[in-house]
């Protein structure tokens, strides 16, 4: 930590990077609300829904450990951006699809190249925030929140003027991509090396890890946070695959429907952006246990009782409850002892998206066999998970 207030170049890159979160949050936003249309247009039930649109996180899984290689190779800013512009490609494809198969493909390289931009943006974030000697990276995903919140309004606008989805993505991947060129422009430059080495595990560190042995209570609470972090990705990805289709079967309009995706993300920033002073006060523990019972309750409380509006409400609480959760697991992970610097978060960031991964289909098939209503269950399931996990974060710091 430094006393030394940021330069000129510093804050130029930090507000490059908050460029690079907030279109990482917008692009793939974009083609959610729209999912319902393009599930309506290839004639998908929910169990074949479910698995085409869980392409996006098996994509994610397989590139995500290849982000260490990429930013070492040519610096987390370029990583960051070629992924954008490709993620947007990759979007673009998905929702001009004719067939399921290519539905699936495109969402497959979308999903790839987002898990890469993710590794390479927080990368260069932890760049700029030792830049500035004290905390700033919660910021950055609060934009990334915000971003999601423009996507998801950008598509709610676009399907209200009844604009045709390869215009509206279009539209979409030519702005973001256009803002993510213009931020590498003032990205710190050079590659991440020696003093801002990411401190990313790659497969060999995991390997290496493993090899030296560690202590089974260690392993105990590495799986446990990363149930915890899965538990975040599971109510998030609820939002995102399931909200609008869900309004849309309570009778909401196609505009409308898409709120509920828009009120889990507007409440998972605003959770963010009073995140840190929360767990200053009460200590991760506290907070994320109480983030458990609301997405419990609230969620528990909308299904129970649905309604359109008790539904935006739930899904805003269930967002809310989740905004600290992720950030949480992973700090947590970065300072267990006896691993290796930057193995515990890598597995906690690639593991995670597991949640992403399972939770489509899982919520598909019960949705099938029983009722969309059933399947989204699994939300304060979730909460329950968070509740009973809490224990392994860190409580109150006391001070000295």
């Amino acid at each position: 930590m430094t006393d030394l207030p940021p330069s000129a170049a510093d804050r130029r890159a930090r507000g490059a990077v908050a460029a690079l979160f907030l279109t990482n949050g917008a692009l793939f936003a974009n083609i959610l609300p729209r999912y319902p249309e393009i599930k309506a247009q290839l004639g998908l039930d929910n169990a074949v829904y479910g698995l085409a649109v869980a392409s996006f996180p098996v994509g994610a899984i397989i590139a995500g450990l290849a982000a260490a290689a990429l930013i070492r190779r040519f610096g987390s800013a370029k990583v960051a951006v070629v992924g954008t512009v490709l993620t947007s490609l990759g979007v673009l494809a998905a929702g001009l699809a004719p067939t399921v198969l290519l539905f699936a493909l495109g969402l497959f390289i979308g999903g790839a190249m987002d898990a890469i931009t993710d590794v390479a943006q927080n990368a260069h974030g932890l760049r700029v925030q030792r830049r500035y000697g004290r905390s700033i990276l919660n910021s950055f995903h609060a934009l990334w929140s915000i971003g999601a919140v423009l996507g998801g309004s950008m598509a709610a606008g676009a399907i209200a003027l009844r604009m045709p989805i390869g215009i509206h993505l279009t539209i979409s991947a030519v702005l973001f991509s256009l803002v993510s060129l213009t931020a590498l422009r003032f990205c710190l430059p050079g590659v991440d090396q020696g003093a801002d080495d990411p401190g990313i595990a790659d497969v060999s560190d995991l390997r290496a890890t493993a090899r030296r042995g560690i202590r089974p209570r260690v392993i105990l609470v590495l799986i446990a946070l990363v149930l915890v972090a899965m538990a975040g990705a599971v109510v998030e990805d609820a939002g995102n695959s399931w909200a609008t289709l869900y309004l849309g079967s309570l009778g909401a309009p196609a505009a409308l429907a898409a709120t509920g995706f828009i009120a889990l993300v507007g409440a998972q920033f605003v959770g963010r952006l009073v995140g840190d002073r929360l767990v200053d006060r009460f200590g991760q523990r506290a907070v994320a246990r109480a983030g458990g019972v609301i997405v419990l309750v609230g969620m528990g409380l909308a299904l129970a009782f649905p309604t359109i509006p008790g539904t935006i409400v739930g899904f805003a609480a269930a967002g809310f409850g989740v905004a600290t959760l992720v950030p949480a697991a992973m700090a947590e992970a970065d300072v267990l002892p006896g691993l290796r610097h930057g193995t515990g978060l890598t597995v906690v960031s690639w593991l995670m998206r597991l949640g992403f991964l399972f939770s489509p289909p899982v919520v598909g098939f019960i949705a099938d066999a029983t009722s969309l209503r059933v399947g989204l269950l699994l939300i304060p399931v979730a909460g329950l998970t968070v509740i009973v996990l809490a224990g392994v974060l860190q409580g109150r710091q006391r001070s000295s």
